[in-house]
């Protein structure tokens, strides 16, 4: 043991410490920004989490990739490798654009580029974990996110455009930070959020993005009831609070005269949410909100936050809910355009700057999707991003002034859009007479009267989470090998109203299966796909629904691919993460209370992990060991409960990685297994029953 002056490079900061060694322990000081602080630095050996006998080897999956034997025009690296160039993001100056860039290895690097020279910079190379995510602080610094092996607590990292200064600006272990307000009139400050002082409880902090200083703006004390959000006007001011009262209802809070005052008070099923507290009013107590308190649908309203009243009701669709609204700062936040989900992307332009350059841009590029990705402090010029269900995407930057609109990037440019299939919207009546809506992927070159074999893939969430039109790389990818892909808007999506959201709470697993079921029958009426050649797959919720069909309605399918899915209701709502706490009565009301006895019954009735006996069909298990959503454990009693039967079930782990899989070498693996998979299962044979 003994005193040393030592410099580490963490990766993240250089930094100079002096203090004690003793081969495991490091404890000292350490100097950042012309400050002294502590310096504790210990030696863990991690264990990986859940039963590590239970996954498959490597060689076994690798035999299970080579199933899929045809002779394709792309290959699953095409569909799914990380683009050479994503995540474009134009400087506030407009000077730069950030973006991520692809390795010859896989990772993936923080880039910037010059507009005028094109000249390409590295910023921040990528280590062991991923860049979560990254956004402009100001002109001259760049903020970016990061957490542990898919942990997600999250880290705010910033870093200069020089590459200078980078380090973390929320060094605190266990603990999870996101960035919910930037604050375009003050340059060195973003506010975040983190669970800093209580696991349970994210509360507000002004962020140096420059030093790292935090100012703390608003405290839950011990016995308050827990805040979900907070909104804050555009000089950073805490204006209103949105607070869950009685674990299942929510009030609205809003500072009048120094004061936060009740001005709602809401079932947690209806909506009435601050979208923006800058308006043209003269008048700072009027906002843009989004309420559905007037009937199903939400709708943009302008709302007087003192006096508690509408003032009038400005964007509303009687079919979908609305929520977009983006507004310019230039010209006194008047309002640019709406736009909202419906069986497609809809924007609606408004003002008559907006309506000029939507005008302009809908010349340029058709009957095309596209949208504002991004643009500059002053106006002059957008980063305009074109999809379809065709094209992955690409980047146009849009020079108003000049009148000028050029291509910076596509998106998988070796992905041509007269090869891929289209993505058709379709509706139908559930069994109980609900109107349904989904999509349906059939191959680019498919013949009327040919059947399929058909991939459905409920969706993650579930409640408020919805399928859209456009490209989806699974679907592609499965048309591309012959399969059908069916996507189910089931009772509980989002965005079709809150008479079809609440439908879906306590039918989670039952009248939610139903619909998906019911969207099967009907594409399988349409003569589209084989009834005997039927497979689920699905992520999260999607994951359940994969067990769930297969103990619910065995004979349906032929095989499942189950992905970081729940599997035991009881088990799933012990292991919930600490900032979930906060909701457990409102996921007790969406999914079941198990204080009920009533609703006990029916989560042991529906949790497919009780009931693999009634597994008839190949199933294939996929998890990250670190998901905080998903426990380990919900797959691994899937898969011991199986193999207790004498059941082989190919299981792929991957221990750097959480609640889906982001790194680009897993991501191919769990594809090019479940190609295979699907391969052995659905194609020019019957599915044979499972023994054991």
């Amino acid at each position: 043991m003994q005193d040393e002056t030592l410099t580490i490079n963490s990766g993240k900061l250089q930094m100079t410490y002096t203090g004690t060694v003793n081969g495991k322990n490091i404890e000292g000081t350490y100097q950042r920004a012309g400050h002294d602080y502590p310096l504790k630095l210990y030696k863990i050996v991690k264990e990986k989490p859940g039963n590590t006998t239970l996954p498959s080897s490597k060689e076994e999956l690798a035999r299970l990739a080579g199933l899929e034997s045809g002779n394709y025009k792309y290959s699953v690296e095409d569909y799914f490798k990380t683009p050479e160039a994503f995540s474009f993001k134009l400087s506030p100056d407009g000077k730069y654009i950030g973006y991520m860039k692809r390795r010859a290895s896989g990772e993936r690097d923080l880039y910037l580029k010059e507009v005028a020279s094109e000249k390409e910079t590295l910023l921040k190379k990528q280590e062991e974990d991923l860049i979560r995510g990254f956004a402009w602080a100001s002109k001259d610094r760049i903020v970016y996110m990061q957490d542990k092996g898919g942990d997600e607590n999250y880290h705010v990292y910033g870093v200069d455009i020089s590459g200078e200064n980078d380090f973390d600006l929320t060094p605190f272990e266990g603990v999870r930070a996101n960035i919910i307000a930037s604050l375009k009139e003050d340059k060195d400050h973003v506010i975040v959020q983190m669970n800093k002082d209580n696991l349970q409880q994210e509360e507000p902090y002004r962020l140096n993005v420059n030093s790292g200083e935090i100012t703390k703006l608003y405290t839950v004390n011990e016995g308050d009831d827990p805040v979900a959000g907070y909104d804050f006007d555009r000089e950073g001011n805490l204006r209103a609070i949105t607070r869950i009262v009685d674990g299942v209802n929510t009030e609205l809070l809003y500072k009048i005269d120094g004061e936060f005052k009740q001005i709602k008070y809401t079932d947690f099923s209806d909506s009435f949410s601050i979208a923006s507290l800058s308006v043209t009013s003269e008048n700072p107590d009027h906002a843009y909100v989004v309420s559905n308190l007037d009937g199903d649908k939400t709708e943009i309203q302008i709302y007087d936050l003192k006096q508690n009243k509408k003032i009038e009701t400005i964007f509303s669709n009687e079919t979908f809910d609305v929520y977009g609204l983006t507004l310019s700062r230039k010209r006194n936040y008047e309002i640019d355009y709406f736009s909202y989900t419906g069986e497609k992307t809809v924007v609606v332009p408004v003002s008559d700057t907006y309506k000029k350059i939507y005008a302009r841009l809908k010349m340029e590029f058709g009957d095309k999707q596209f949208y504002t990705a991004g643009r500059t402090d002053d106006e002059s010029k957008y980063m305009i991003a074109v999809t379809s269900d065709k094209i992955v995407g690409e980047y146009y930057l849009y020079d108003v002034q000049k009148d000028e609109v050029r291509l910076l990037y596509k998106l998988l440019p070796q992905l041509k859009a007269e090869d891929m299939a289209s993505m058709k919207p379709i509706t139908f009546k559930s069994r109980d007479g609900k109107t349904i809506y989904g999509y349906i992927t059939l191959p680019q070159d498919y013949e009327a009267g040919q059947q399929l074999p058909l991939i459905v893939n409920p969706h993650g969430g579930p409640q408020g989470i919805r399928d859209s039109w456009g490209f989806n790389p699974e679907a592609q990818l499965f048309a591309s090998r012959g399969y059908a892909t069916l996507h189910v808007n089931f009772r509980i999506s989002g965005g079709y109203g809150k008479e079809f959201l609440k439908a879906g709470f306590g039918e989670i697993g039952r009248k939610a299966m139903d619909d998906v079921e019911d969207g099967i029958d009907f594409v399988i009426d349409q003569g589209w796909v084989d009834k005997d050649k039927v497979a689920i797959y699905g992520g999260s919720h999607g994951g359940y629904a994969v067990l769930r069909g297969m103990t619910k309605t065995p004979e349906k399918y032929a095989c499942g691919v189950d992905y970081v899915g729940v599997s035991n209701l009881n088990t799933f709502m012990q292991t919930i993460p600490p900032y979930w706490e906060k909701y457990r009565e409102i996921m007790y009301k969406i999914w079941y209370n198990p204080d009920n006895a009533e609703e006990q019954a029916i989560m042991n009735e529906i949790s497919p992990a009780l009931h693999v006996d009634k597994i008839q069909k190949p199933l294939f298990v996929v998890q990250g060991a670190n998901d905080p959503r998903v426990n380990i454990d919900e797959a691994d009693q899937i898969v011991e409960s199986l193999r207790a039967r004498g059941v082989e079930v190919p299981y792929m782990v991957k221990y750097d990685e959480g609640h889906g899989f982001g790194k680009e070498e897993n991501r191919l693996d769990l594809y090019k297994s479940m190609m295979g998979f699907f391969a052995e299962h659905l194609k020019d044979k019957e599915a044979s029953p499972l023994k054991g």
